[in-house]
């Protein structure tokens, strides 16, 4: 399948309440904050969603519980998706993220540990994620805990150096309690990743740094939660999941076109698109 025919696959799911829902929190933060990257947090929507949701043990009462999976988002830019997730769990009240950016505020325009419940590491910095979470998983195995390590990157992140060191030394340890997730939504800062870094092909990059590798289509619920139903892949190796994606995703003025990556200014009549956008 080319990379087209994967846009209108991952574009092809209607969106359920409770993904129209969260997209609708995003928008309150980035009202509230009036910017933020709009495109690349609609993108991670239903990956974060199916984490939280189904897959991560965690404690929003105790954020530091011992046992917690742990969750960095290294494309740190998206992180109105993971303050949603956040909110909508409890671990900081909804109100905050119409604060978001705002002078004071504990929800910056990147994630930042000790500052936001629930958020594992400062990422943004790109290519930096990876890289913690190899530590995070290899700190688990060697106290012999049991919890996984989820780490999820962009696509344009990973044009990135440090990405790829932190592969081989994953693959190296054979580190089957990490997981890698590319948001593959093929935009980046400035253009089409076609264009800027084509990383074709993708799986067989990940494959080569000894990974269990497979492709998902990142927006449907159901096969997000299959396939984490089974995990590890293999015992013996880290996963990496490319997460075909598009970028804007439920916003379809926004959809696949790199000048949403981040808004700012925001307009009455924008804001009234936004939240009709996303009615049922």
């Amino acid at each position: 399948m080319n990379a087209q025919q994967m846009i209108e696959q991952a574009a092809s799911i209607p969106l359920d309440e409770r993904s129209r829902h969260l997209r609708r929190l995003v928008v309150e933060g980035l009202i509230g904050g009036g910017r933020g990257h709009i495109g690349s947090s609609m993108s991670l929507i239903e990956i974060v969603r199916v984490l939280y949701d189904d897959v991560m043990r965690f404690d929003p009462q105790n954020p530091r519980w011992s046992e917690r999976d742990r969750f960095i988002l290294s494309k740190g830019h998206g992180c109105l998706a993971q303050y949603a997730m956040l909110a909508d769990h409890g671990f900081f009240p909804r109100q905050e993220l119409a604060t978001f950016c705002r002078s004071g505020t504990i929800l910056g325009g990147h994630p930042e540990y000790g500052k936001v419940p629930g958020v594992e590491a400062s990422t943004g910095a790109l290519g930096h994620g990876l890289s913690i979470a190899v530590g995070m998983a290899l700190a688990a195995r060697i106290r012999k805990q049991t919890h996984r390590v989820f780490a999820v990157m962009g696509d344009g992140e990973i044009n990135e150096g440090s990405v790829w060191e932190a592969a081989m030394a994953a693959g190296k340890h054979k580190l089957s309690n990490l997981v890698a997730m590319v948001d593959y939504n093929k935009i980046q800062s400035y253009g089409f990743t076609r264009e800027v870094q084509d990383m074709e092909p993708l799986l067989d990059k990940w494959r080569a740094f000894n990974f269990a590798v497979t492709e998902i289509n990142g927006h449907d619920v159901q096969a997000l939660r299959d396939l984490f139903a089974g995990l590890p892949l293999d015992p013996e190796r880290p996963m990496a999941v490319i997460c075909h994606t598009v970028k804007g995703r439920g916003i379809p003025f926004a959809e696949n076109k790199p000048e949403w990556h981040h808004k700012s200014n925001f307009d009455d009549e924008t804001v009234k698109a936004l939240y009709s956008a996303l009615e049922a």
